[in-house]
């Protein structure tokens, strides 16, 4: 049987044979499973229910009270595009209504919840999940353990996991003892395997778990790992590496090689590591690991799974604009699997196979080439998910395999996640378990892998704009190159930026701009403009207009198009010289880079949208409705996205045929000069751009009363930029213009945590909210109101994820937290510190390390409770990572807090009601509202950004009507009628 037709031959026979003892072994189920089954097949009869119940399910943990029961039970399936049982509406809606029913729900759901957690998680520990442990050894099966729960969110979290893990151990070890030796489970073609087996996740050992920071996150992890795995070893139990999402794959296995290439475990054949085979990386995953075995001269074991990630990871990818890292038809993932399942036997001296599957023709398919490559008996493993597989793992294990079940434990809020998972997959109309039990459907369940093409790759259709993807610095190549543009630009530290008036260069005094970082190391220089050439640079940009207003729209547009080029071409480089030059950490930075790109794309296509004329035709009269240029624009930019808002707010002033000046933030002015230099690389003509770094206080009243400005946009403080708009109100000699001003001020944001809201991910994201960037943006949240009972979890929780941060150089790839801009911001920020402990209580802090104090603009992220909604700290903008958390009794209150205030940019919430959803939708009245998400990390088109009251003034940035700022409308009208004669359209056009 060692053909290709004779391994299918025999896949099919067996597969046939395995079928009909898997249908056995399901009839003989327990009642709990048939009960399980009958829940499953009422839930899932409709797509929508299902989905609607399992969200129900999700948040049903943090449903404390009988009324918030009934309240969630009602808004996610009494609704009309939910179809319940009949008669199943008004049970739901009467059983809501009075107290005691209420309480009923509220039992019904929760032990309801409880038997389904059941069916998947064995036991809140250890010790209670050996009752299930040795139920499954009689059968026979053997397990592996997971611990569930591992999104952990600060330092004290990991730690608690890696005890957890030790604890289980130990309790293992001891318990085990008295277990006899079953030779079907533990004795391989190979040799003995261990009793026990426990699966680590290593993401839940350190909080900070970043790829992009490789060597500190493998540094940190070995770190915890070393008591773990020596205990395991001690005991002689067996320890798996589980692999998580995509972005952790290329770092769990740097610390899988790295720590069992170390003199203590490298003898040590009893570890594992997972491959999944829905990624297409899989196959050549395989082969590096079996490269780095025979090197290592002592084989480990794979636990090749499909994968349990698959919607995750193509919508990551998709808002990343990323290639999909997994295959996106199912077939391919089974052909995949199958492939990598004959490499495994190709190769079991080196890495011994376990075969975790559910499928028929998988598992089937491996017993069949096992055979024909004539691999020992016993020699390959096949696992199944607890509460899922078990009865393919009882059919399998009566053939006489080894059988390993996968048994999740943990408490049942943390394991929600996992729990939910199991049941979407469960109850997926692709889900082999739901059509195994149907007879009719055996060749189909047998059949061999189709390879249907995969999708094509999302490209805009003609002229149509996609956002430029952000690097992933997950790949170790692209962290390669960002360090290596870090290292090329130290010597060219110190460059001194020019002025450039009408395409020459000038000088002026030059200033000195430190690194934030490292303050005794100049970053850059920069020659200051006068007066006088503040004043040339406006005649330059006035005498470039005419001709500018009439060069083409789309010789404007492509000009975008190539300035988007030159930015790509120089992407490390600018960020870079971002990192150095105002302390933007590295995925911050090179945002602001994608952003650039993205401004100048997107206006690029907007232009050309609006180019084309509106046309109303009459009989013998014409009318056309088009846009024509304002005049010279004044651009001053902020240095918090000194290439970003720099260039969105210049790009589409050019487009729109506006010559510009250009006013660099005094902190960022070599980043600044990449605009104007990638503006000239593109083809922009003199005098269309210039550049005019300076002190906005000499030469800002300059640039903005001057008569022959017409647009002035201005993104910073909302002084200045009240300021700027009482100058151009002013109808000054010789002004044939009334100036637009465009001003975007700032914010005081809050996020509203709801008292049913997913911690897990609202703790992360008001984090991230807050600190991102040291707090220096203004989307940055400085306001989080709790409702309810969530407020102590919450404040606790927040408090040792604050005290997790790492407040570092923005050099380093693993800081979080980078110093601020300058010694003023630094001195400000240290003083709303000063008067949160005045106002509030501390609640979390993240110290400055000793070894960088004085040595850069460093402030310690800082979060206090108990302050007051009118106090300073809830009302003034800091713009440095430090934050108030108030408690509000209900979402009313929220509310009225969240609106307190004289801003309305951004605004959050965490919850998981659909009408307290919908509620804030309505009522929280800010220019950009994120919903169970970070309220920072805007991007052009998707989240136009933009806020009102004095958050600024003027249409989006990004958004569809952005450039009609720079524009003025004109309508033409011409009567073409002569003696009664009117030419058509069509002749006259």
């Amino acid at each position: 049987m060692s053909t290709t037709m004779g391994v299918e031959q025999a896949t099919q026979t067996r597969g046939k044979r395995l079928l009909s003892e898997v249908r056995r072994q399901e009839k003989k189920g327990s009642a709990t499973e048939i009960f399980y089954s009958k829940l499953m097949a009422l839930s899932t009869r409709d797509e929508k229910l299902k989905i609607e119940l399992f969200r129900f399910v999700d948040a049903l943990p943090a449903l404390k009270s009988p009324e918030s029961v009934a309240r969630h039970l009602m808004e996610y399936l009494v609704r009309p595009d939910v179809s319940l049982p009949p008669g199943g509406a008004q049970l739901l809606s009467t059983l809501a209504a009075t107290g005691p029913s209420r309480s009923l729900l509220h039992f019904v759901s929760h032990t309801g919840a409880k038997m389904m957690a059941g069916r998947f998680i064995a036991g809140r520990n250890g010790i209670e999940a050996v009752k299930e442990i040795e139920r499954l050894r009689r059968v026979p099966m053997t397990f592996t353990m997971d611990l569930l729960g591992e999104a952990v969110i600060s330092e004290v979290e990991a730690l608690a996991y890696q005890k957890k893990y030790l604890d289980l151990i130990e309790d293992l070890a001891r318990l085990s003892k008295d277990w006899p030796t079953i030779d079907q489970l533990e004795k391989a073609s190979y040799g003995q395997l261990p009793k026990v087996n426990v699966s680590v996740k290593l993401s839940s050992l350190y909080a900070r778990f970043d790829p992009m920071a490789a060597d500190a996150t493998v540094k940190a992890v070995k770190e915890r790992l070393y008591p773990i795995l020596s205990a395991a070893k001690k005991h002689g139990l067996f320890v798996n590496f589980d692999m998580e999402q995509h972005d952790f794959c290329t770092v769990t296995n740097r610390i899988f090689r790295e720590i069992f290439t170390e003199p203590e475990f490298a003898d040590w054949a009893d570890v594992g590591i997972v491959v999944q085979a829905y990624l297409k990386r899989a196959e050549n995953d395989l082969v590096e690991l079996r490269d780095w075995v025979i090197a290592r001269g002592v084989p480990v074991h794979v636990r090749l799974v499909k994968g349990a990630y698959w919607d995750f990871e193509t919508i990551i990818a998709a808002q990343r604009h990323h290639p999909v890292p997994v295959w996106e038809k199912k077939p391919l993932t089974d052909a995949c699997f199958e492939r990598c399942t004959e490499f495994l036997l190709d190769n079991w001296q080196y890495l011994r196979p376990a075969i975790a599957s559910h499928n028929v023709r998988s598992s089937s398919k491996a017993q069949a080439l096992a055979e024909a490559k004539g691999v020992p008996p016993r020699t390959v493993e096949y696992q199944v998910l607890f509460g899922m597989g078990e009865p393919i793992g009882r059919a399998l294990a009566a053939q006489g395999e080894r059988v390993r079940t996968y048994v999740p434990f943990g408490e049942l809020l943390p394991g929600m996640a996992y729990l939910v998972r199991r049941l979407l997959e469960n109850s997926s109309n692709d889900s082999f378990i739901r059509k195994s039990g149907d007879a009719n459907a055996d060749d189909a369940l047998l059949a061999e892998p189709t390879s249907p093409p995969q999708p094509p790759s999302p490209k805009g259709k003609g002229g149509e704009f996609m956002n430029n993807p952000e690097v992933d610095f997950a790949i170790p190549e692209n962290q390669k190159k960002m360090q290596e543009a870090l290292d090329k630009i130290k010597a060219d530290l110190g460059f001194t930026v020019p002025i450039v008036i009408n395409g020459k260069r000038e000088t002026g005094t030059v200033v000195e701009r430190p690194d934030p970082s490292e303050t005794a190391v100049v970053a850059s220089k920069a020659h200051f403009a006068s007066v006088a050439q503040a004043e040339q640079a406006l005649a330059a940009a006035s005498a470039a207009f005419p001709s500018w207003r009439d060069v083409s729209v789309k010789e404007r547009a492509d000009l975008l198009r190539r300035t988007a080029e030159q930015f790509e071409k120089r992407r490390f480089e600018i960020s870079a010289w971002m990192v150095r030059e105002v302390g933007k950490p590295w995925r911050e930075a090179d945002a602001d880079v994608a952003e650039a790109i993205d401004f100048c794309n997107f206006y690029a296509t907007e232009m050309e949208r609006l180019s084309e004329p509106r046309k109303r035709n009459l009989p013998g009269e014409w009318n056309e409705y088009f846009y024509d240029a304002r005049g010279p624009a004044v651009i001053i930019a902020p240095w918090n996205f000194p290439l970003a808002i720099l260039c969105g707010m210049a790009v589409a002033a050019i487009v729109a045929g506006n010559p510009v000046i250009l006013k660099p933030s005094e902190q960022a002015c070599r980043v600044g000069y990449f605009l104007q230099e990638a503006l000239e690389a593109a083809g922009c003509p003199a005098g269309v751009s210039n550049f005019l770094p300076g002190d906005g206080e000499q030469i800002g009243p300059t640039l903005v009363n001057d008569p022959r400005v017409a647009v002035i946009a201005f993104t910073g403080s909302k002084a200045v930029g009240l300021s700027i708009i009482r100058s151009a109100s002013e109808v000054r000699p010789g002004q044939r213009e009334i100036k637009r001003v465009i001003a975007e001020l700032g914010g005081k944001n809050a996020i509203i945590v709801d008292e049913d809201a997913d911690l897990d991910e609202a703790v992360a994201g008001a984090l991230a909210s807050v600190a991102g960037f040291a707090g220096q943006k203004c989307s940055a949240c400085s306001r989080i109101i709790v409702v309810g009972d969530a407020y102590e979890p919450f404040c606790h929780r927040l408090g040792e994820a604050m005290a997790s941060l790492i407040v570092g150089n923005a050099a380093d790839p693993a800081t979080n937290v980078p110093p601020v801009v300058d010694a003023d911001s630094q001195a400000r920020i240290e003083r709303y510190i000063e008067i949160g402990k005045q106002e509030g209580k501390l609640v979390g802090q993240k110290a400055v390390p000793a070894e960088l104090v004085g040595k850069g603009y460093y402030v310690a992220p800082s979060a206090f409770i108990d302050c007051p909604a009118d106090g300073k700290l809830c009302q003034e903008e800091i713009f440095g990572p430090v934050v108030a958390i108030l408690k509000a009794a209900t979402l009313d209150e929220a509310l009225a807090i969240a609106d307190g205030t004289m801003y309305a940019l951004t605004g959050g919430l965490y919850s998981r009601s659909p009408k307290n959803i919908e509620r804030v939708r309505r009522e929280f009245r800010v220019g950009n509202l994120y919903i169970n998400r970070k309220i920072t990390g805007a991007v052009v088109d998707r989240q136009p950004f933009g806020g009102a009251r004095m958050s600024g003034v003027g249409s989006k940035a990004g958004g569809p009507d952005y450039l009609q700022q720079f524009l003025v409308p004109r309508t033409i009208t011409e009567s073409v009628m002569r003696r009664g004669f009117a030419p058509t359209e069509e002749s006259g056009a």
